[in-house]
């Protein structure tokens, strides 16, 4: 097939579609009987809240492209406006499977278990007396109606906040007859709240917040009567642009943009499924907003309410198992981590493997007299870390401390401008990264004197440094005094810091540099070893796989005989199972208790493998636009602890996998009867937990 052949738009999946293909997977689980019913309720809440993330961010996108007169196609040669409309069908669907499986599904079981939703209709005298007491000392006081006529015009809502549009009948103490209020909910007023034990009917008895309002919203307006109350929320474009090439202070700049992310465009109307059509209709003017962008929802509008359940509910059999993280024996009891990791590297994999080790290795350098500078890129973390606790002792203790943070860290950029600040209040040299470029790579520098000179110790990662996120993300972590990694990892921050070029890596990839063209390179060695039948083949493993001309490259490889395994969690745009083109391709994404995050690439490579983690997803952001890195595990036995654990365990999965179609649709992976389950997040929390 020649170049232009692999073009053609058929041979690529939307993004956004693929996107919203994740969702419908993680919504799945929630129906999953053999999951614990709380945690079935918390993938419906993940669902939801993925979706905001979705039209906060890719929608918005889409939305201003249109206006801006965009016509641009990506490889799948649809238009924005296209995209939009085909989204708009997607999502209906998508929001009506999740009312349906919290209703028919996940309230009658919770019910079932002593968990109730209590509704109006339901409350006995002394559940109503208790709310009306609740809603005249808690919420009557900070509730403010506005009464919507030419003098108060339609009021500039919060992005998601909780809204109600009120109809009212009667005339106001001015004589002005009712029309329509709006009452909006403040943030810091809790959405679901637990009936006492001496007045609930059953275990554990909840009210929302809607509902209390809802029950008496008529004491907000005297004198007057309510002929309709509903419940809305509005989505707002939450994506922060500011011009770097402009801008002489990055950091004063988002600070100034922060604010306006709770009052962006709107994009998206949730609404009361019992609401009329004509308050609909008014409140869709008043946005700007297409029928298509109206979701009604038959339930409490923003699903996410009901994510403090699980945490509320004192019920263990009702949630996946607790489980420690392990630490490996040889580092177990080590009081000197220096000297373990002068012996091995060490290969930890989270969250199977605790956190914990990276955590006292940093602490050891913040306290070793021997230890001379710390140099570690922040992206996710926390302001009130141990990272970040550790950092300011060793800068306070007069070491030279110098941290790369990232500033825009989608929805983290406030915690990150808190964070630089605390550093640089401690005495750390604090930068912002490359402008144009975002810094998305995992490193930490330790440099130590010692009798035979100075040394690099580094611990390289695929996940932040963030010890909460290494419970519920599968990612990689490896600590090594390898010199010639810990030369590369000092170039890339004096690249990061300064100007001018850094001399050529020597066992690093980087981005936006060298890991695109050395994935390619990898691709088209492995067509050459299946042409001279050596030993050939791919596996590789990360969140998303967008960009177009490596699934060329993957279509070439596939076409010339070379087997393909991909386990994607999201987002794939490759299409496998085209006949004369990609049979040799399977696609396969994982949906477990653990958020599948780490990037491995394996090569065969005639017989002799190639091992690769990653911070960078094959993406044209990650690969052109991103500061990112990709490392060998270079001691085989690491190597051959990756390729079981994250390739090889994730193949025979067959409890958890979904197969891409060629349609761009996901299936379950069925089982056969004689063979034996297998769960590959079970497995390895057996065999390391």
């Amino acid at each position: 097939m020649n170049e232009t052949e692999f073009d053609r738009p058929e041979l690529f999946i939307n993004r956004e579609l693929s996107l919203l293909q994740f969702n419908r997977r993680v919504l799945a689980q929630a129906q999953r009987s053999s999951y614990p019913l709380l945690e079935r309720l918390r993938y419906l809440c993940i669902s939801s809240s993925n979706l905001d993330e979705f039209f906060e961010i890719r929608v918005a996108g889409l939305i201003q492209q249109v206006e801006y007169g965009s016509t641009q196609r990506g490889p799948d040669n649809l238009t924005p406006q296209e995209q939009l409309a085909q989204i708009s069908v997607e999502v209906q669907e998508l929001v009506d499977e999740q009312y349906r499986v919290l209703n028919e599904q996940l309230i009658p079981e919770l019910r079932a278990e002593g968990i109730y939703f209590l509704r109006r209709h339901e409350w006995d005298d002394n559940q109503k007396n208790w709310v009306h007491d609740y809603f005249v000392r808690e919420l009557s006081p900070v509730l403010n109606p506005i009464g919507l006529d030419p003098a108060h015009p339609f009021p500039r809502l919060l992005n998601k906040i909780l809204n109600f549009v009120v109809t009212l009948e009667g005339q106001d103490a001015f004589g002005r007859p009712g029309r329509m209020a709006v009452v909006h909910a403040p943030r810091a007023l809790p959405r679901l709240i637990r009936f006492p034990k001496d007045i609930a009917s059953h275990e554990w008895d909840f009210v929302f917040l809607s509902s209390i309002i809802h029950a008496h919203v008529d004491e907000l307006f005297q004198g007057m009567t309510v002929s309709g109350c509903h419940q809305f929320r509005v989505t707002r474009n939450s994506d922060l642009w500011v011009d770097e090439e402009e801008i002489t202070d990055l950091r004063h700049a988002l600070e100034g943009e922060l604010p306006g992310r709770r009052f962006g465009d709107e994009v998206r109307l949730e609404i009361d499924s019992a609401c009329p059509e004509y308050e609909r209709d008014f409140l869709r003017s008043q946005f700007g907003l297409a029928k298509s962008a109206v979701y009604s929802c038959e339930g409490p509008v923003n699903l996410m309410r009901l994510n403090q359940v699980p945490d509320l509910v004192d019920k263990r059999d009702l949630k996946f198992r607790e489980f420690t993280p392990s630490i490996p024996k040889h580092i177990r009891k080590a009081n000197d981590l220096f000297t373990v990791i002068r012996k091995n590297d060490i290969l930890l994999h989270h969250p199977y493997e605790s956190f914990t080790p990276v955590l006292d290795f940093l602490r050891q350098a913040a306290n070793d007299a021997d230890v001379i500078a710390i140099r570690q890129t922040l992206y996710r973390t926390g302001v009130n870390s141990a990272v970040v606790q550790a950092l300011t002792n060793a800068a306070a203790s007069g070491k030279e401390v110098l941290v790369v943070i990232e500033l825009r860290a989608r929805f983290d950029e406030a915690d990150n401008i808190e964070l630089a600040t605390k550093l640089q209040a401690a005495g750390a040299q604090v930068v912002y990264g490359v402008v144009g470029y975002k810094t998305h790579a995992k490193m930490l520098l330790v440099m130590r004197r010692e009798r035979d000179g100075l040394r690099r110790y580094v611990h390289i990662a695929t996940g932040n440094y963030h010890a909460d996120t290494a419970r519920i993300y599968t990612d990689y972590g490896l600590i090594t005094c390898n010199p010639e990694i810990g030369e590369d990892v000092q170039q890339l921050f004096r690249q990061i810091v300064s100007t001018g070029h850094s001399d050529k890596l020597k066992k690093l990839l980087q981005s936006p540099f060298t890991l695109y063209d050395a994935m390619v390179a990898h691709i088209r060695q492995e067509i050459a070893h299946k042409e001279a039948g050596r030993p050939s083949g791919i596996i590789a493993k990360m969140n998303s796989l967008v960009e177009k001309n490596i699934i060329k490259e993957l279509y070439r490889a596939a076409q010339a005989g070379v087997e393909i395994k991909l386990i994607v969690r999201g987002v794939c745009a490759l299409r496998p199972q085209i006949p004369g083109i990609s049979e040799n391709i399977e696609v396969r994404s994982i949906v477990g208790r653990f958020l599948e995050h780490s990037r491995v690439f394996h090569f065969a490579n005639g017989g002799n493998p190639q091992t690769y983690l990653s911070s960078a997803d094959w993406m044209a952001r990650n690969f052109f636009a991103r500061v990112e890195t990709g490392f060998p595990i270079l001691e085989s036995d690491l190597a051959e602890r990756v390729y079981n654990e994250s390739l090889q365990l994730y193949l025979q999965d067959n409890t958890q996998a979904w197969i891409l179609q060629a349609d761009g649709t996901y299936l379950p992976l069925e089982e056969e009867a004689e063979t034996e389950q297998l769960c590959a997040q079970s497995e390895l929390l057996t065999q390391l937990a």
